[in-house]
């Protein structure tokens, strides 16, 4: 089961380095930035396919992803020290991240966009954001579990625009 968690990973970070989401923040492209995005299509992921991954699955690829963290901030040359203190932050992100998500169906779109300012630290381009994680979730929604894990996928969920 790892390899499909190892699918899953690499869908969602390819997804996330969707260059049109860079374009689109007017702030320098950091980690973080990074990291928040990949959040954001993990929280989407998440929300949609927890009861079919069941709980004990869910929390193994979340394990997981958390892991492949912690790895990739080790290689860009951060100590034990910095990575602990690092994955602390970044495990708030994701909770925060998380919970905004799961209400997602009942926000209106100004209430997304207001959270989205404050998640991902935009000033312009709400509407984009906004436009572009409501098409990610109905391109999750239209496609299945197994098309996460068993292979990689192909983004064809429109680019936010409408």
């Amino acid at each position: 089961m790892k390899h499909n968690y190892l699918n899953i990973y690499n869908n969602l970070l390819n997804i996330s380095r969707n260059k049109i989401l860079y374009i689109k923040l007017e702030k320098i492209d950091t980690f973080s930035d990074r990291i928040k995005l990949f959040f954001f299509h993990f929280c989407f992921f998440l929300k949609l396919y927890k009861d079919s991954l069941g709980k004990k699955k869910s929390q193994e690829l979340f394990d997981f992803i958390f892991r492949q963290l912690d790895l990739s901030i080790r290689e860009i040359g951060y100590g034990d020290v910095s990575v602990n203190k690092k994955m602390k932050e970044y495990a708030n992100y994701f909770y925060a991240i998380l919970s905004f998500i799961e209400n997602w169906d009942k926000l209106t779109d100004m209430d997304k966009i207001k959270n989205l300012e404050n998640h991902l630290n935009i000033d312009k381009n709400h509407e984009f954001y906004r436009k572009y994680f409501d098409n990610f979730y109905f391109f999750l929604k239209e496609n299945t579990l197994n098309n996460f894990t068993n292979k990689t996928i192909n983004m064809d969920f429109n680019n936010g625009s409408t």
